[in-house]
């Protein structure tokens, strides 16, 4: 049997969810097959194309070079045909589909699922699929194939990667409505820094920028909690006994509506030099469904939705 035919095969999807799983075991729990049927069929494409594909190791198994040579391959092809897919689809009118997102923390709380259950309201038969990662992982799993929208925050330029919207998005003082400063139309960090602060952890990038203006202007901050989870933070500012969290407009506009919260701007530069960012893969065009979200998401990003 020629490689070609192995390609187009069940062993390139078992395989592929060994790449992502990182073992036989949990690849086969993913699949809702047997460990040995897994293996068996990796063992048959890397029979049928004379090469190994994986490094055994102790605790599972990674792609060597042919490997990743192979998942990329594949992961291309399964785009290609969501996308004619797609495209077939459209054919009868945007009816179905589905549209695979992955954003930072901070966006998936309120803005992303609002909009897309507005979206739906238009296009019914179109599901979704909402997946939350660390910023830096957003580009990498629209790369490989795991996603076809990618909201995340301004970093630096991604191979690989189209930017459907770079968008303002400074960061907010977020506190309880009682709260002494939250009459203010505007506030400075030397003003915020006197309470006590719920900060994400050090290697955010809200964190950095904080650290950076806060060095520049010689201030210091109580940390009087600290999480991994953006929502926790606003949560604590909610309470009330004087916190205040740091949060994006997008990301809070929907808990400013019940008034027991209000999100105030700062005048400190670093605090505004901050950008959301609408990603997908450069070079590949996204099925029906998918571009007709983009341009929905883009549009209610612009319009301050």
């Amino acid at each position: 049997m020629p490689p070609s035919h192995a390609l187009q095969e069940t062993a390139v999807r078992y395989f592929l969810e060994v790449v992502k799983a990182g073992s036989i075991k949990d690849a086969a729990a993913k699949l809702n097959v047997a460990p040995s049927a897994v293996s068996r069929q990796v063992a048959r494409l890397e029979s049928e194309l004379d090469t190994l594909l994986f490094e055994r190791r102790s605790r599972g198994m990674v792609p060597n070079a042919a490997g990743e040579l192979l998942a990329a391959h594949a992961k291309r092809t399964q785009q290609d045909i969501e996308r004619v897919t797609g495209d077939i689809s459209a054919l009868r009118g945007l009816r179905s589909g589905h549209v695979r997102v992955v954003s930072a923390e901070g966006f998936a709380f309120d803005f992303i699922p609002t909009l897309i259950a507005r979206f739906r309201e238009r296009y019914t038969g179109i599901r979704f699929h909402l997946e939350v990662c660390g910023q830096s992982e957003v580009a990498r799993r629209i790369r490989d194939g795991e996603a076809d929208v990618g909201l995340t925050l301004s970093g630096v330029p991604e191979a690989g990667i189209k930017l459907e919207l770079r968008h303002p998005s400074p960061i907010l003082a977020v506190m309880a409505a009682g709260h002494p400063l939250a009459g203010q139309r505007q506030l400075s960090l030397s003003q915020v820094v006197a309470y006590p602060l719920a900060l994400p952890l050090k290697h955010s990038s809200l964190r950095q920028l904080l650290d950076i203006s806060c060095s520049r202007q010689g201030l210091q901050y109580e940390v009087a909690m600290s999480s991994n989870h953006a929502d926790a933070l606003v949560s604590f500012a909610a309470a009330g006994g004087g916190g205040i969290a740091f949060y994006g407009e997008l990301s809070i506009r929907t808990r400013l509506v019940n008034s027991t919260l209000v999100a105030i701007p700062l005048r400190d530069r670093e605090m505004n030099e901050r950008y959301l960012e609408v990603e997908t893969l450069a070079g590949r065009p996204l099925p029906e469904a998918g571009r007709a979200f983009v341009q929905y998401l883009t549009d209610a990003i612009k319009a301050g939705v």
